[in-house]
């Protein structure tokens, strides 16, 4: 599964507040997928950098630090850029239709965006998790 970082899982790159709920929805993204990757605009190391804030602030699990980031080029996220995942066994978490590449809408599970005001009352990843909870099957996606 790949999750997008900016209005996703935090606000933006610059003022990362993380999005009610996040360390939930991460661990029970991990329970649910074998494989969870970061599909992002932001650069890896500014992505390492916020991650790590996350972890420190409890906002996200330990693993959150580490996470796979996927190299891409383009207009799109193709999930096809991440390495030894079939595009039809993945996911991609986003809030942005602009991003989901050609052929790859049914693997689009679209996220509201989360902007102002940045308050507890945003129910945004509860919604996405029952979304891909409803996807899940035996023998499901990366």
């Amino acid at each position: 599964m790949a999750l997008d970082l900016e209005a996703t899982l935090i606000s933006s790159a610059v003022s990362q507040f993380p999005r009610p709920g996040l360390f939930e929805f991460l661990v029970r993204c991990r329970e649910l997928f074998p494989r969870v990757v970061m599909f992002t605009t932001v650069r890896e190391q500014l992505l390492r950098d916020i991650a790590g804030t996350l972890v420190d602030e409890r906002a996200a699990p330990e693993w959150f630090r580490e996470l796979e980031y996927v190299h891409w080029t383009g207009t799109t996220k193709d999930l096809s850029f991440i390495p030894g995942c079939p595009v039809g066994e993945a996911l991609l978490v986003d809030d942005l239709a602009a991003y989901v590449h050609p052929g790859q809408q049914a693997q689009w599970v679209q996220a509201e965006p989360f902007e102002p005001p940045f308050d507890g009352s945003d129910t945004g990843l509860t919604k996405v998790l029952e979304k891909l909870e409803e996807r899940v099957s035996p023998g499901a996606v990366s």
